[in-house]
């Protein structure tokens, strides 16, 4: 056997031991957009241990919109539904169209608030809270009415998010018809309580606020979120500013999640998660499918959030595949 021919031999055989080389590398799990079944929107994502927890409001005529449900999961692919863990059964006040839920916990409780009945001013309505024992419920009503009703500086008592500062003090952004407060919850979320200054209600509202305010920070400083235009709209997207103050002022930075001819439209109303301890920042949020034009076809999505080298927002780009799998250690 010439030369040639041993080298060929020897290199089949190292081939026959190793493996043939991979053509492609192994596909990533992803969770894929939107993330469940269902005409979901106004997402509410959060962190609760090693879980991540979505609570959206079940997207329908007003009429129908009379309960929550929510979805979990350990890695952002494989979604458990939790049905009906808050109702108009337990919430008397509640007549109509309950929508928006923000969560929290605190002092092992969890609390679920909620905006209910599209109030206008002289009606029942508004914010309410309600707690449970466990974070998929159920929830039992915390006052039997509103925690909110009235309207202060021009803002529907809507879309409010609670954030927990640093200092251990909880504030609740809120409102819709372009205006937004912020107030202070009391220790136990049955009441508001003043803040330095005397005032209860403090308008922030930033340009070309819509609703659905949210709040996180990030190296010390306030990134406040907000979505603009109609929602029932194609232009439908969110903006934010960044405060050295949890009251602003807040400037308007951006736009980082509008719509996108390829994929879809009406993007907003989100919320962000973020995995402790790690860059890992998930946009949650809803929107239309292309060519979709019925008022109330909303549906959940997750997208990566990133950040530049100065701290700024990057644009979103929404996707059909959603994120990859990961788990929270």
């Amino acid at each position: 056997m010439n030369k040639s021919c041993v080298i060929a031999v020897c290199a089949a055989a190292l081939l026959s031991a190793c493996g043939q080389p991979k053509q492609q590398s192994e596909e990533v799990a992803t969770s894929g957009n939107p993330v469940f079944e269902g005409w979901y929107a106004d997402p509410e994502g959060i962190i609760y241990d090693d879980t991540y927890w979505i609570y959206p409001t079940w997207s329908d005529l007003y009429e129908n919109q009379t309960f929550f449900d929510c979805f979990s999961s350990k890695d952002l692919v494989n979604w458990t539904k939790h049905s009906s863990i808050l109702d108009t059964t337990e919430v008397k006040w509640a007549k109509r169209a309950m929508w928006a839920p923000s969560v929290i916990r605190k002092d092992g409780k969890y609390y679920l608030f909620f905006g209910a009945n599209d109030v206008h001013e002289g009606e029942i309505g508004g914010i309410g809270v309600a707690v449970s024992d466990r974070p998929e419920g159920p929830y039992k009503d915390l006052l039997g009415k509103p925690l909110i009703n009235e309207i202060v500086n021009g803002a529907q008592p809507i879309d409010q998010f609670v954030f927990k500062d640093d200092d251990n003090r909880y504030y609740m952004y809120y409102g819709g018809w372009g205006h937004c407060n912020v107030v202070q919850l009391n220790d136990d979320f049955t009441g508001l309580v003043p803040f330095e200054d005397g005032e209860i209600y403090k308008e922030v509202t930033p340009a070309n606020y819509t609703e659905g305010p949210f709040m996180f920070r990030k190296n010390g400083k306030y990134y406040f979120m907000w979505s603009e235009g109609g929602w029932g709209n194609p232009d439908y997207s969110v903006a934010y500013a960044i405060s050295d103050s949890p009251f602003g002022p807040f400037n308007r930075i951006a736009k980082i999640l509008q719509q996108d001819s390829t994929v879809a439209t009406s993007a907003g109303h989100h919320s962000i998660m973020h995995v402790p301890n790690s860059e890992d920042y998930y946009i949650v949020y809803h929107r239309r499918p292309l060519n979709d034009t019925a008022r109330d076809h909303r549906a959940t999505c997750i997208d990566r959030m990133t950040f530049d080298k100065d701290g700024y927002i990057n644009p979103v780009k929404m996707t059909f595949d959603g994120v990859a799998e990961r788990k929270i250690k």
